[in-house]
């Protein structure tokens, strides 16, 4: 179990069309030394709720995805709502509970966040515009003070990540990469990754 400190709440959409910038949050978040950790990693059933709180508060830091605005086009055809569900989580422990915790809200689009949330204005939105690139450099944005691992050295691990992809989908047999043992497999390899490049974790 990572220490806190080093502990990250991931809160992205889980789908196919965002699987590229899944793989480059894992891959990033590593680079700087920090350890993802999701509502993947949960299982179903009545004490999901109180599992994604101890979740939230077991990490110093979470990033908030709300690019995923669109009406989900399966019927129902409905809204997203659990990426600002578990911002609103983590901003009421942070503020209640005067927590240690700071918390990113990212999203692809400038102003939208502030129109469709309209709560979080006067706080820094982080625009990444909907691609791998734009996520490595409001990750360096965000966290400029844990140290700065290059954007080049978060692609690699990204592109390496990419190509273990589908070996880890067979060895598991599972149907995604949205799934919990191919999101820890995922990490493990972001962080050996960086590992192997020299990035220091950060310890302060």
């Amino acid at each position: 179990m990572p220490r806190a400190k080093e502990s990250l709440f991931l809160n992205i959409p889980y789908d196919s069309s965002f699987r590229e910038l899944y793989l480059a949050y894992i891959a990033g978040i590593s680079s700087f030394g920090l350890v993802p950790r999701a509502t993947l990693e949960i299982p179903g059933g009545e004490r999901r709720l109180d599992r994604i709180l101890s979740l939230i508060r077991s990490c110093t830091y979470s990033l908030h995805d709300l690019s995923r605005v669109q009406l989900d086009p399966r019927p129902p055809r409905t809204p997203r709502f659990n990426m600002p569900f578990e911002l609103g989580l983590a901003v009421s422990w942070q503020k209640l509970k005067h927590a240690r915790h700071t918390w990113f809200v990212f999203e692809a689009m400038p102003r939208r966040a502030e129109k469709s949330l309209s709560d979080v204005a006067g706080t820094d939105v982080y625009i990444h515009h909907g691609n791998v690139g734009g996520v490595f450099g409001q990750l360096c944005n965000a966290f400029v003070r844990l140290g700065q691992p290059t954007t080049q050295g978060m692609d690699e691990i990204y592109r390496r990540l990419t190509g273990l992809l589908p070996q880890l989908l067979k060895q598991t047999a599972a149907d995604s990469p949205f799934e919990a043992r191919i999101f820890r497999e995922l990490v493990v390899a972001a962080r050996a990754l960086t590992r192997r490049q020299g990035v220091r974790g950060w310890s302060g």
